[in-house]
């Protein structure tokens, strides 16, 4: 494996072991600040781990779909629609488990992988229809087309309550299968929302190809570090415009805002590991990276079946917490140490499938 993409499995890697981190704390009552989400508007540092994993999809779509250039659209568009169609099955199923204990008329419809795979696939789609020139006018269509969708609701447009995104959902699936971690029924992984979740994997597979385009890694670094800033710049501006940086509903802004710094920082990556040539450190998160997926839906599976077992008053879960974490490292701390022993028993299965070389590929 050539080392650029060692530093796209380390980073890929890296979005996967955080974003199990920041999922599983011991207890949600104690949880350092910049591991929790925005509560709406702004961006903290667990805000920028999703969309750090949904633009290095891109990216590792640009090095993977390069062999179909040349060929009939059809085999590129069958595949984008199989790898798809899987991964959001695999979500739909993670949200149904255990299955004896919820009827499939309270199921969430929509996640993370679900949003995973339905970027995937209509991105695909997109890519294998449209010259590649055109690739940037796609990418402002889709953030002002969306801009302009979010703001024809009128006023209240952009809360909680008013947004556009959950009157869809509302009228098409029902508050019974839509996330009410919000207090109300939302979802921030919801159908409307998904159209600028494409425009952050379009941004990965826009520099994946420029990366690909460039033999010599000074110019792969000066480009990113280019385009990254300028994203992160109009990502600012638009924000200070109106357009406020906000996860819950995917805004044009924080696919701008955050699309840039994931070029820095695969920048930062390219040069320490190619550049630099430190690599030591790296085995951590290519574990990770080789099966990202695996270890994300392996990660959920715990966690379910942690709470399906009672001992005492409390779930396997809170009483691992209580009894073993919170008196040895205290609320917080203890909160995050959990989260860290949970991701490191994953990663002790993931560092196994890498040795003997087993990947799993959907």
């Amino acid at each position: 494996m050539n080392q650029r993409l060692l530093a796209l499995d380390v980073f890929r890697g890296m979005t996967i072991f955080f974003m199990i981190v920041v999922n599983t704390p011991g207890s949600w009552n104690y949880v350092y600040a910049p591991l929790l989400h925005a509560k709406w508007d702004g961006c903290t540092p667990t805000d920028l781990v999703f969309p750090f994993f949904m633009f290095i999809v891109g990216v590792s779509m640009a090095i993977s779909f390069s062999k179909f250039e040349g060929t009939n659209n059809k085999e590129w568009i069958k595949k984008a629609i199989s790898r798809g169609f899987k991964i959001i099955l695999i979500g739909l199923l993670l949200n149904w488990f255990p299955f004896f204990t919820k009827n499939i008329t309270e199921l969430r419809f929509f996640g993370v992988l679900q949003r995973i795979g339905l970027s995937f696939m209509i991105t695909g789609i997109l890519v294998s229809l449209i010259n590649k020139k055109y690739l940037w006018f796609l990418l402002g269509a889709i953030l002002i087309s969306y801009w302009g969708i979010l703001l024809s609701s009128g006023e209240g447009a952009l809360t909680l309550e008013g947004n556009v995104v959950r009157t869809i959902d509302l009228a098409l699936f029902g508050e019974s299968h839509i996330y009410k971690g919000y207090g109300i029924p939302f979802d921030p992984e919801g159908l409307l929302s998904t159209l600028p979740a494409v425009g952050t994997v379009l941004l990965g597979y826009i520099s994946g190809k420029n990366m690909m385009l460039q033999a010599d890694i000074s110019k792969k670094i000066k480009n990113l570090l280019l385009y990254g800033m300028g994203c992160l710049a109009v990502g600012l501006i638009w924000s200070y415009l109106g357009f406020p940086i906000n996860k819950p509903i995917w805004s044009s802004s924080y696919v701008l805002f955050t699309g840039g710094l994931a070029m820095l920082f695969l920048a930062g990556m390219i040069w320490i590991i190619d550049v630099l040539d430190y690599k030591k450190w790296t085995f951590i998160f290519r574990a990770f990276g080789q099966n990202p997926l695996v270890c994300y839906a392996l990660s959920g599976l715990i966690v379910k079946t942690m709470l399906l077992i009672t001992i005492g008053e409390q779930k396997l879960y809170a009483w691992l917490y209580t009894s073993a974490y919170q008196p040895i490292f205290g609320n917080y701390f203890g909160s995050l140490m959990f989260a860290l022993s949970l991701v490191m028993s994953i990663w002790v299965i993931a560092w196994m499938m890498d040795r003997k070389g087993i990947i799993v590929k959907v």
